[in-house]
């Protein structure tokens, strides 16, 4: 059976593209901004384009923020793409202006530093052993990305006990590092678009709907 997967409809995010890539690596896809559609779902996609304070702004006028962390509470996956990765940190800083994010992670959302923004193109990445969602892949696989606006440091501190496992952090280059994707437990997302990266898109989002029970 074919796990059913919400595409949060909350004005922002290329929403079509996303469910036909998700429904073409096996799920069941309903866009709507449905609390309780989106709360049962198998899996929750949060995409996004544009400015961040747009989508934090789109984001809440659905109480998507509550969705999300509603969802993580009762361990139930969410994968967000672009924009829908960076409002997952604390804060996102654009022309000056700080607006507050979900604040899952600790971390800014910030303005690359490299020769030419935005970054825009495949791009290779870095993935840590043990990735879920590039399981099978090569590391010169690309993926594509179209942003001007990263994160460029990763602040979360390692449990001191050592009982919880750390979040997987992927890593890309534009100019200088930044942070490509995050695996942790079932919040996970992506800087770069699946839904337009071809094979390895597909793939990607094969490997996250195996995740889900």
């Amino acid at each position: 059976m074919s796990p059913g997967v919400v595409v949060l409809d909350y004005g922002s995010g290329n929403l079509r593209s996303a469910e036909r890539a998700v429904a073409r690596a096996g799920a069941e896809v309903t866009v709507t901004a449905d609390w309780d559609a989106a709360l049962a779902a198998d899996g929750l996609v949060v995409p996004g384009v544009g400015a961040f304070a747009a989508c934090m702004a789109g984001l809440r006028s659905v109480r998507g923020d509550q969705i999300i962390g509603r969802r993580l509470a009762g361990g139930r996956p969410v994968l967000g793409i672009c924009v829908g990765m960076q409002i997952l940190f604390g804060k996102g800083i654009e022309h000056g202006v700080t607006t507050e994010g979900c604040d899952e992670w600790p971390g800014t959302v910030e303005r690359l530093d490299a020769p030419v923004v935005p970054h825009m193109g495949w791009s290779t990445v870095d993935a840590p052993g043990g990735s879920v969602l590039f399981q099978g892949m090569d590391a010169g696989t690309r993926f594509y990305f179209v942003h001007s606006y990263a994160v460029r440091r990763w602040d979360l501190e390692p449990d001191p006990t050592g009982r919880i496992e750390p979040p997987l952090v992927t890593w890309a280059e534009h100019g200088d590092r930044f942070v490509a994707a995050v695996e942790n437990g079932p919040l996970c997302a992506t800087q770069f678009h699946p839904e337009k990266s071809g094979d390895a898109g597909a793939a990607l989002l094969r490997n996250w709907l195996s995740t889900l029970s």
